[in-house]
């Protein structure tokens, strides 16, 4: 018999390889595997956003999340789900189609007591996005013609308030310090939106709420702060939290999170002013407030490490839901990790134990151009934000006084001034301020700040000064003994 030519076999088994390649490489690529990660955001809640609506629109997610190695066959796809407050992000995270949520202290308990309850189910503290270590950002307000000032004129009052949120929290806890009986409000359950309808209508006596809401509402011209967390001296944070299940099977992701969350950070630090009017564009809340919040100084600082306070704030939040019975047993130490932002940490080079230990924030900084000196203690800064779009420092109150009353006497509109509460040390909204004033010399007349009319009342009897309002304190301000440029 007579056999083919070697060349001809040759030939055969090369088509036939090539054969067998063509219907292999379709294959390869039908082993995509798509990974979907559901992420819960709390667009409006302003503290939230470096967390979830900036990551989302500066695509900083996209940008960290690991493509090599294992996951070189993973398509990531982004499913971002926005909520008003923490609790539905909780519900998420249960039945399994949210894998990452961000939410205030008090709900963050209560995922991790749920998640616990639930076997399966689990969830972790990995991050914290902001926080205020005395307790600002939740706060209380009435109707700006309302005759109350403070938490005990509300007594026998409607209150309303979002149930199982920051807010929420603040409020049980400020009633067990005064001992307070259950009903010395008729506090009810009202969603931000619906509430601050209800306020505006006159139709509840007050409104408490978590950030922002406690300052836009007075911000949009209708309400009054009367209680700020931060007379609780408790701290207050917003957090991370991943399904266990998720992060122990795809942990880069969790760091590439973390990753991106503090990029998002840098990204506001380096242009608040910009980072604030685009936060306005994709959240509809307005740029002056969530600057009062991020901005430099701001009520709430921008760090993701976990610190030791904010474990004993959780644990405070679950001695007084214990009390009520609202809250089983929780287990703190199992529900936080902290290896996922050690880890992002370490790959930007940074020192995490360093950054625990630390609460400081970016300040108020500059030349005020005002009375013509530099910014030297930023606690007793100022700042105008012309409607122009620049944003004037002012070293002290008595310049940023004198500078709204040049600008505005030059045609040149403020948009809005910021001041540091006396008393609380917290950022303000100069024009819904009291102030304590001494004008004992009208040359060098005094002006301090205070959120809060009882604070200014107690100051201005302790220094025989007298009560003042925005307003009155302008009409007082003696722009003649510094020296206004408004160039």
């Amino acid at each position: 018999m007579k056999l083919p030519q070697l060349s001809h076999v040759s030939a055969t088994l090369a088509k036939c390889l090539a054969l067998c390649a063509a219907f292999m490489a379709p294959q390869a690529h039908a082993a995509k595997e798509v990974v979907t990660i559901g992420i819960g955001t709390q667009n409006t809640t302003t503290n939230t956003v470096t967390g979830g609506v900036v990551l989302k629109e500066l695509k900083l997610l996209e940008k960290h999340l690991p493509k090599t190695g294992k996951y070189a066959n993973i398509e990531w796809k982004l499913d971002w789900q926005n909520f008003t407050s923490g609790p539905p992000i909780t519900n998420g995270m249960v039945a399994g189609k949210l894998q990452i949520g961000m939410m205030g202290d008090y709900p963050l308990l209560v995922n991790g007591a749920t998640g616990q309850q639930n076997k399966g189910n689990e969830t972790q503290l990995v991050a914290v996005i902001a926080y205020n270590a005395f307790g600002s950002g939740n706060g209380v307000v009435v109707h700006k013609d309302s005759p109350y000032y403070e938490l005990a004129d509300l007594k026998g009052k409607t209150v309303s308030v979002p149930f199982g949120s920051a807010a929420h929290g603040m409020m049980l806890q400020a009633m067990q310090e005064r001992g307070w009986p259950a009903d010395y409000w008729n506090l009810v359950s009202q969603s931000p939106e619906v509430g601050t309808t209800n306020l505006q209508e006159k139709k509840i006596d007050a409104h408490g709420d978590f950030v922002p809401f406690a300052d836009l509402l007075p911000q949009r011209g209708f309400a009054r702060k009367i209680f700020d967390g931060a007379q609780t001296k408790v701290p207050t944070f917003h957090g991370v939290v991943v399904r266990k299940e998720f992060a122990d099977k795809y942990p880069e992701a969790v760091v590439a999170y973390i990753r991106a969350l503090m990029e998002a950070n840098d990204w506001v630090r380096k242009d608040p002013k910009l980072a604030a009017a685009k936060i306005e564009e994709w959240t509809k809340i307005e740029k002056e407030v969530a600057y009062l919040y991020l901005g430099p100084g701001g009520i709430h600082t921008l760090d993701p490490s976990i610190k030791p306070r904010w474990i004993e704030t959780i644990k405070i939040a679950h001695g007084v839901l214990s009390k009520l019975g609202r809250v089983k047993e929780f287990d703190v130490g199992a529900w936080v990790n902290e290896r996922y932002v050690r880890e992002a940490f370490k790959q930007r080079g940074l020192d995490y134990e360093a950054q625990k230990q630390t609460l400081a924030n970016y300040d108020i900084a500059g030349n005020d151009p005002i009375c013509k000196v530099p910014v030297t203690r930023p606690k007793d800064a100022g700042e105008i934000w012309l409607s122009s779009g620049e944003i004037v420092v002012a070293s002290s109150p008595a310049c940023l006084l004198a500078g709204v009353k040049q600008y505005e006497a030059a045609g040149k509109k403020v948009n809005v001034a910021y001041l540091y509460d006396k008393e609380l040390g917290i950022k303000v909204v100069a024009d819904k301020a009291f102030y304590a004033v001494d004008a004992s010399n009208p040359k060098a007349p005094l002006a301090v700040p205070f959120l809060l009319k009882k604070d200014a009342e107690a100051y201005a009897t302790k220094t025989h000064g007298k009560l003042a309002t925005f307003a009155e304190a302008l009409g007082q301000a003696n722009a003649t003994v510094v020296a206004v440029s408004v160039k």
